[in-house]
């Protein structure tokens, strides 16, 4: 790829830059030529104007749409877990996510609802989000995303219980397929006193409105 190329793509004003300075220039490239194969595969043209930049675009919105690969828990927290005699309930719901499905590479979205109960640690109240964008910005499976999930924050904190349910629309059933605009899937990772005590899961339930 050229010096002049290369430049037109890092500089188009609808990408993030900082996410561009901090990629590995070879492995973009790839995804780039991947791209313009698939748009030569599909019967277009990549080198008219309106494509012409589309590779290095699809390229970094990959980069993005993937970056939790790249994630390290330790980093994710910086030190945010502190002892605290607390040991009611914590929640917090109405988390926004995205990902990708791993059968067809297409989105599916919605919110995440987590609680724990603490057991002598507390943790960020932000990081508990940067917890849902790691495994959200995957390849994934709903499932496996709200498990790996609710796993992370019993790993980290080692609380009495950890509730997670994620609500999500998928674009593989919406567009392709079955194409039911209106459908959503529900998971559900209950560990601890949320999978032993029934009265603790249906106040957990209660109180995210299910």
């Amino acid at each position: 790829m050229s010096e002049q190329k290369k430049q037109i793509q890092m500089t188009d004003d609808d990408d993030d830059m900082s996410l561009q300075l901090s990629m590995n220039g070879k492995s973009l490239e790839k995804l780039q030529d991947y791209v313009k194969g698939i748009l030569n595969e599909v019967g277009e043209n990549p080198d008219r104007e309106g494509l012409v930049r589309t590779p290095g675009r699809v390229a970094r919105a990959y980069k993005f749409l993937t970056k939790g690969y790249d994630e390290d828990i330790e980093n994710l927290l910086n030190g945010a877990i502190f002892n605290e005699h607390y040991d009611e309930m914590v929640i917090v719901k109405d988390i926004d996510f995205y990902s990708l499905c791993e059968h067809h590479m297409l989105p599916f979205y919605g919110m995440c609802h987590i609680a724990y109960i603490p057991n002598g640690k507390i943790v960020g109240l932000s990081k508990l989000p940067r917890i849902v964008e790691m495994y959200s910005r995957r390849l994934q499976v709903q499932e496996r995303m709200t498990r790996e999930i609710g796993d992370m924050i019993n790993k980290i904190l080692e609380p009495k219980g950890v509730a997670v349910v994620s609500e999500a629309r998928h674009l593989c059933m919406m567009m392709r397929g079955v194409e039911k605009q209106n459908s959503v899937a529900t998971a559900s990772c209950m560990l601890g006193r949320f999978k032993s005590d029934e009265k603790t899961r249906s106040e957990f339930l209660k109180l995210i409105g299910k």
